[in-house]
């Protein structure tokens, strides 16, 4: 009997954590989406155009900053959430008074979430914003590179970034999008 239980036990904890990886992963890919989203867009770039599948699934992990907001809001959103939840249960009358009593009325479960899932799109939003300014300011301060072309064409400029198949460049207040294909012979970093 006990080892049965036990078996059930670590199964469901397994799905558990699976489903939690699952989830967390799929949130990761959407913020690394907006965010490198803004930051082209700061350059006149779409870069859904220019994109496959596969430079979006591991576009949360291109970028140490992308990682590192995706981590850390989800540990606050997390933190945030249980302080809620341990003030409503050991202070009630306080969290009430503090929601001006609105937490007795039915709705409030549903406004809170809602409020919640605003809230953090807004705040998603305003950071992607944030850090699309702040890589376009470290491009523009960056050193310029050189890709020599296969018919010996020179281009040179500062790398905004790349996909699986073109290189972005910003040089004298204009945007150069370079197929990588057969045309790249050699990319030189000055």
């Amino acid at each position: 009997m006990k080892e049965g239980l036990i078996k059930y036990v670590y199964e469901l904890i397994i799905r558990e954590i699976q489903t939690a990886i699952t989830i967390s992963y799929v949130i990761a890919v959407g913020i690394g989406m907006l965010f490198n989203y803004q930051k082209y867009a700061q350059f006149d770039i779409n870069i859904f155009y220019y994109g496959d599948i596969f430079d979006f699934l591991i576009a949360p992990f291109s970028d140490l900053y992308i990682l590192l907001f995706a981590t850390i809001s989800s540990v606050f959103v997390f933190i945030i959430f249980y302080l809620d939840s341990l003030w409503q249960r050991k202070g009630p009358k306080s969290y009430c008074r503090a929601n001006f009593g609105f937490a007795k009325k039915k709705w409030f479960k549903l406004y809170k979430s809602l409020l919640f899932i605003v809230s953090l799109f807004l705040y998603l939003l305003l950071s992607a914003d944030y850090y699309g300014k702040y890589t376009k300011e470290k491009i523009i301060n960056q050193k310029d590179i050189t890709i020599t072309l296969s018919n010996n064409e020179i281009k040179t400029g500062k790398l905004i970034g790349k996909t699986k198949e073109v290189i972005f460049l910003f040089h004298s207040e204009k945007v150069f999008a370079l197929p990588i294909s057969s045309f790249v012979k050699e990319i030189r970093i000055k």
